[in-house]
């Protein structure tokens, strides 16, 4: 979101003064269609041609909740005609999971759908996490959807590489070492939704109060690659492609 807003702030700064409001707006809107297409499009196309050699025939591809990049890397395997099986992991109070849930049954393939509390269940039989992110911080730590910390953590106790894919204008020059400096909160209620005894719960009393995070941080030791669209990189090259990307 940081590089997108830089983004339209250079874009204003480059319409000069004196353009009407009309041709300014088409100028802005063109720059975004470019930016979507060039940052977003192709950085997906890009990565998913990276991904395609890290997944093998008779892989068991751990993923957790919905990533539309992973939902790429996973269509262009199907594609190449890779044979693999894929272990969805949901988590409450969204359950995006069931979205790639339908998407792996919609184009045949072999599916293990389980919350994230049975991991460690089904982690000796994975042999790769998949993950998608929200932005990778200037310390190498990845920002993503909550619960991807503890699932890189339990991949890692049983020596399991954990990928990450993310478009390089996530990058981020922010430094994490937790989820409660900088997070966003959800709507509580979607936590009392989903709750299976909501009668037993006096959500009116002033001592309760309902905690949303979105998202977590995972330490770069726990990942092993970010597959980006400039390559496969460390976690810790986050500094020198924000480098690159200012130069441009």
């Amino acid at each position: 979101m940081t590089n997108a807003v830089k983004f339209l702030k250079l874009t204003f700064s480059r319409i000069p003064a004196q353009t009407n409001d009309s041709t300014a707006k088409t100028q802005l809107c063109e720059a975004i269609d470019d930016f979507i297409y060039d940052e977003v499009i192709c950085a997906q196309r890009g990565i998913a041609e990276f991904a395609i050699t890290k997944v093998h025939d008779n892989d068991v591809i751990l993923t957790f909740g919905c990533s539309l990049i992973v939902k790429h890397v996973i269509y262009n395997a199907i594609k190449k005609g890779k044979q693999f099986r894929v272990v969805v992991v949901d988590s409450r109070p969204r359950f995006d999971g069931k979205e790639m849930l339908k998407f792996l049954l919609k184009h045949n393939i072999p599916v293990i759908y389980i919350y994230i509390n049975a991991i460690s269940y089904v982690m000796k039989e994975v042999t790769k996490v998949l993950l998608g992110a929200h932005s990778l911080l200037a310390n190498g730590y990845v920002m993503s959807h909550i619960g991807s910390s503890q699932i890189a953590l339990v991949a890692q106790a049983f020596n399991v590489p954990v990928l990450v894919c993310c478009e390089t204008y996530k990058f981020s020059e922010r430094v994490h070492t937790d989820s409660f400096v900088h997070n966003e909160i959800g709507d509580s209620t979607d936590l009392l939704n989903s709750l299976s005894n909501k009668s037993h719960i006096d959500v009116n009393n002033k001592d309760l109060n309902f905690l949303d995070l979105l998202y977590d941080v995972t330490p770069h030791e726990l990942v092993s690659v970010v597959i980006t669209e400039k390559g496969v990189l460390p976690c810790t090259s986050a500094p020198a492609v924000l480098r690159v990307r200012e130069t441009k």
